[in-house]
């Protein structure tokens, strides 16, 4: 009985330790990845709206 009570504590403690949790380097550069694509989408995306040419003409109206 007292092995299934240490084997349920020692998961415990493993499971969970609050001075171990941090995103650490590889966060930092998966966070500082992600601002550059989207930096990058971003650029494309308004030298495609640059790009189009739209006049607006008005409706025929249906006889």
């Amino acid at each position: 009985m007292s092995t299934s009570v240490n084997l349920a504590h020692a998961a415990t403690e493993l499971a969970y330790d609050p001075n171990s949790v941090t995103p650490g380097l590889l966060g930092f550069v998966v966070f500082c990845g992600l601002g550059v694509a989207t930096w990058f989408l971003l650029k494309s995306m308004n030298g495609q709206f640059k790009r189009i040419d739209f006049t607006e003409e008005p409706e025929n109206p249906k006889e």
